[in-house]
């Protein structure tokens, strides 16, 4: 755990937009994910840091997050503030087809928080690249969701399983994994006047 968040850390918001919100996807594990992706947002606007936006336009037909769909639009509590870096992206990994590396290197945003959709899919992948790359990665465990999964034999994986068994393959090896109180805990106790 860390002693203080720089103030130069970058939040980023994975695929924070409406489709997740349809019941297409099956069940889903995620008690209070949007309301602490608020609390973080807020938190990081409030002390000036960097928060960097990466949306999913897919190119799978009829899908909810397609770029002419009304689920590919950002939830109203993220839109993206002036100022603030948005990418699209079109597989799970957001430095895949983007800029965000050369993006984050050029602004010196050498570690990342990461929230947002889906645990296991997005936020993952994007996580161990991010991890790969060099980057000093933290996973939000109470702002990420995740929904049922069917395996290789045909076992539904129950979306908390899905969440909890995703978070444990990164923490430690890709990222550390830890929840919105600690984050806020770690900002309110080295505020943006006393980040390095």
């Amino acid at each position: 755990m860390p002693g203080a968040i720089s103030h130069n850390a970058a939040l980023l918001l994975i695929d924070v937009q409406k489709a997740f919100d349809d019941q297409c996807w099956g069940n889903c594990y995620r008690p209070e994910a949007d309301a602490n992706i608020g609390r973080l947002l807020d938190a990081w606007r409030n002390t000036a840091r960097p928060v960097v936006h990466v949306k999913h336009d897919s190119v799978e037909p009829n899908s909810p997050l397609g770029p002419d769909s009304a689920g590919n639009e950002i939830k109203s509590f993220a839109q993206p503030h002036y100022g603030e870096r948005l990418f699209r992206k079109h597989v799970n990994s957001g430095f895949i087809g983007t800029d965000l590396e050369g993006y984050l290197r050029r602004e010196g945003h050498d570690t990342l928080v990461i929230v947002g959709w889906t645990t296991d899919h997005c936020v993952s992948t994007t996580a161990r690249m991010a991890g790969n790359l060099g980057f000093k990665t933290y996973v939000i465990a109470d702002a990420c969701a995740a929904h049922d999964r069917q395996s290789h034999t045909g076992t539904t994986i129950p979306a908390a399983a899905v969440h909890e068994a995703a978070l444990a393959s990164l923490h430690g090896e890709f990222a550390t994994v830890c929840t919105t109180e600690e984050m806020l805990g770690w900002l309110a106790r080295h505020p943006a006047s006393a980040s390095g």
